[in-house]
């Protein structure tokens, strides 16, 4: 029987929002390993979460960031964060997770909400130029690919808000995508990012 303390219960709790037996059994499987529980706890709620996905939305919240300071743009944030229902889109925790998404809008300046939503002629002219810049420094064919693909990976972590890292590490550390998988998790429900605004008043 793997040994673990009800701190570690408690701790494996606090990450992931898990319920009592559900941490203990997760501590079990993993002989006490609270890094491998905390994975196995989101693999199993992951596979949950696939199975919510197509369940319709319709509640949700609007998250709203405003940055005004003097001299500066005058930024206003505006993010649709959707849930199932209205008492899991009413809570704080959910709407705090709509606010600071706002926020992270707001700094990390994405083009695009996800990767689906980027033109096909875009990623085409990236991938190309990437291609084009490799071979210019001389590489071998055989690894250009790698090299592009490495580089589009990076190209979507700097353009596409769910593959962002989310900016506050001290709250999460992940990406913005995951903060929203960790959140429908956590809410038992069909969470998503439905629509992000970003207007910038006053910029060169």
């Amino acid at each position: 029987m793997p040994e673990f303390a009800a701190k570690d219960v408690q701790a494996l709790r606090k990450l992931t929002g898990a319920g009592m037996m559900d941490a203990k059994r997760a501590l079990t499987e993993s002989g006490g390993d609270l890094d491998r529980a905390k994975d196995l706890l989101r693999e199993i709620g992951l596979a949950k979460a696939d199975r919510r996905s197509g369940r319709e939305q319709g509640e949700g919240v609007v998250g709203v960031y405003m940055h005004i300071q003097a001299d500066r743009p005058v930024i206003g944030v505006l993010v649709g964060l959707g849930s199932e229902t209205d008492f899991v889109a009413k809570s704080e925790e959910f709407i705090q997770a709509a606010n600071n998404i706002a926020m992270h809008v707001a700094a990390a300046r994405p083009e695009w909400l996800g990767r689906e939503d980027i033109p096909e002629n875009v990623v085409a002219k990236e991938r190309d130029l990437i291609a084009a810049h490799a071979r210019n420094e001389g590489k071998p064919d055989a690894i250009v690919e790698k090299i592009v693909e490495g580089r589009i990976s990076s190209f979507y972590k700097e353009n596409v808000l769910l593959d962002q890292v989310f900016i506050r590490s001290d709250q999460f550390e992940g990406t913005v995508g995951e903060l929203v998988e960790n959140l429908a998790i956590k809410m038992g429900e069909n969470i998503s990012i439905t629509d992000m605004a970003r207007i910038e008043i006053g910029a060169d």
